[in-house]
């Protein structure tokens, strides 16, 4: 039987490289972005009707309840949940503007608990049937090593971890199991938009981690496949630094 999975953030980086894997591997994909974020180009870009995109903030609680939903209809069961959907507000938290603390706990934290909560019954019914039943949250390197300007998004990304930690436990009983990803710099258009000079105050990039090179999306997919997989039968409750050993030991500059 084919496998399902709903996908926030797919309309880039590390969502739409995880949209186009699932795909390419013969999963149904349900892709959800905000308006006008898949443009045509990355919805042919998986050259294949089983990616379905669904435009939803997911700050929104009702949109993200009409959105699953839509998918409920449509599949009846989820095997996986990726939420990837991530926001990035810089700045000194004595100086953060209301507006842009909220936006990042809005979409990092609040959001993709949302999610969750809306898809929780499909997921179930795929656990309930004997099948693989899983929950990947995406953390950050940021919530094991924070950094200056990044307060608030090293905040959300420290609870979305610890909600990884509450709902493995929570969801153990069903036989879903829930992980978290901890990835570190990134190739994203997120992380690239932030080499604009006079975007980033005090804030930089970890940068080329000790193995010599920042992360491509592939390298964060690749271990949420196994997750996904049935070799990850045990793991669950954890957050997985994916970032080279940046976070492991601190290298002081040349």
């Amino acid at each position: 039987m084919t496998k399902t999975a709903i996908i926030t953030g797919a309309g880039s980086g590390l969502g739409l490289e995880a949209v186009r894997d699932l795909v390419e591997q013969g999963w149904t994909v349900h892709g959800v972005d905000i308006p006008g974020s898949m443009a045509n180009d990355v919805v042919e870009s998986t050259s294949s009707n089983r990616f379905h995109p669904h435009f939803c903030d997911i700050r929104d609680a009702g949109a993200v309840a009409a959105t699953m939903s839509a998918i409920n209809l449509e599949s009846g069961r989820v095997n996986a949940l990726i939420a990837s959907a991530g926001v990035l507000r810089l700045g000194p938290l004595a100086e953060m503007s209301v507006e842009d603390f909220d936006a990042v706990f809005g979409v990092n934290v609040r959001g993709l608990w949302v999610c969750v909560r809306e898809a929780m019954p499909m997921i179930r019914r795929a656990a309930d049937a004997g099948e693989v039943a899983r929950i990947v949250l995406l953390s950050s390197v940021s919530a094991l090593r924070p950094k200056i300007d990044s307060g608030a998004y090293s905040a959300s990304k420290a609870a979305v971890s610890q909600l990884t930690r509450v709902l493995s436990v929570e969801c153990a009983k069903h036989g879903i199991l829930v992980n978290a990803l901890a990835p570190g710099t990134v190739n994203t258009p997120m992380v690239n938009d932030l080499n604009e000079p006079g975007t980033r105050g005090n804030w930089r990039p970890s940068g080329p981690s000790p193995i010599g090179r920042i992360a491509q999306p592939t390298d964060i997919v690749r271990v949420m496949r196994f997750l996904l997989s049935e070799d990850a039968g045990y793991v669950t409750g954890t957050t997985i630094p994916v970032d080279g050993g940046t976070q492991a030991a601190f290298v002081p500059p040349e």
